[in-house]
């Protein structure tokens, strides 16, 4: 049932949004050079490599300055970039993601190899799953940029404690979830956004 929801719901929202995803397209090719179109290799389901679908909204390279980014305004993001991020529509073109497979609309949100080669045996667990869109932990740390930033070691902080307890809630998603509550997740995400 949750497969048929991702890929319905999937298919509708790229028609959708097949013009936002032409303006914002346009605006970050206006706005600075580079691809439209990022991609990062994630850890998915199983510990499979896959590459997650953003609008780019950092300057090209980047991410060989670091995988973290560190506060809203880090010098790496692009001026688009900025809202973009702000608003979460740089995570739009993950719906091709969710309709190819690799990716649910909610789930744990997909990690780089390096931090998920730290997890433990019982956090592990957290890739018997599909990664997702959005998650309780999304909700929780909607700001984590801005806690980082503030940090004076910020991997260390990401490390020793938002990564635990961004795992703490994924594990409880996996012990009780259903389609009534993924939709509630979904209306909860998109109130966080508008709100902030």
């Amino acid at each position: 049932m949750k497969r048929i929801f991702d890929i319905v719901f999937s298919l509708v929202g790229i028609i959708i949004l097949l013009p936002v995803f032409a303006i914002i397209s346009l605006f970050i090719a206006l706005d600075s050079k580079g691809g439209i179109l990022y991609r990062q290799e994630r850890s998915g389901k199983g510990g499979r490599i896959f590459k997650v679908l953003k609008f780019r909204t950092m300057r090209p390279d980047s991410f060989s300055k670091g995988a973290l980014t560190v506060g809203s305004r880090d010098s790496r993001i692009t001026g688009i970039g900025f809202y973009l991020r702000k608003y979460k529509l740089d995570e739009l073109p993950q719906l091709f993601n969710v309709l190819k497979g690799d990716m649910s609309f909610v789930g744990p949100r997909p990690e780089v190899k390096k931090y998920t080669d730290l997890y433990d045996q019982r956090q592990i667990r957290v890739l018997s799953v599909r990664p997702g869109i959005t998650d309780y932990a999304s909700i929780r740390f909607r700001n984590e940029n801005d806690l980082l930033a503030e940090s004076s070691d910020p991997e260390k902080l990401y490390i020793d404690k938002i990564m635990p307890d961004k795992l703490d809630l994924n594990l409880k998603y996996i012990d009780d979830n259903n389609l009534f509550k993924d939709v509630k997740i979904i209306l909860d995400t998109f109130y966080a956004i508008v709100k902030d």
